[in-house]
């Protein structure tokens, strides 16, 4: 069960690089658009600095990119642990279903981004990894290794 447990983690690596590159078309193409006389003087500006310059919709991506770098980090803790330790047929279920979620979450955050349902997504995520989470400990904490045949 050691790789079906880290499929859905390297899926979702995978999706994480298809929305850094999702950032590129909507910034540059407002950028072009945009009033730079609100970026002048700012030598190395940074994405949060066209907060307020770009339309929101053009920013959405990048939000979307930022909060993968945030919740899943746990998310990869959690399915590292879980395989080292032997994932069930529910851990690689649980992983499959937090990874299905958190792609719908970014479809919607950056293509919607009605926050109501955006939350209730991110709700659905947290709940599934937390399930994943107390798993972890578990396998962790209730390990017997004196049960193992020898």
């Amino acid at each position: 069960m050691q790789a079906q447990m880290l499929a859905p983690a390297a899926v979702l690596v995978v999706w994480t690089l298809i929305i850094l590159f999702w950032i590129i078309p909507p910034r540059f193409g407002s950028l072009a658009k945009a009033d730079k006389s609100k970026l002048s003087g700012k030598q190395g500006a940074r994405g949060q600095d066209l907060e307020g310059i770009i339309p929101d919709k053009a920013n959405w991506p990048a939000h979307n990119h930022t909060h993968l770098h945030e919740q899943p980090t746990l998310f990869y803790a959690t399915v590292v642990i879980i395989t080292i330790m032997g994932a069930g047929a529910l851990d690689v279920m649980l992983a499959w279903a937090y990874v299905g979620v958190r792609i719908v979450h970014s479809l919607w955050q950056i293509l919607v981004n009605n926050i109501p349902l955006r939350f209730a997504l991110f709700l659905i995520s947290s709940i599934i990894l937390i399930v994943l989470a107390i798993r972890a400990v578990m396998v962790t904490l209730l390990y017997n290794p004196g049960a193992l045949p020898t």
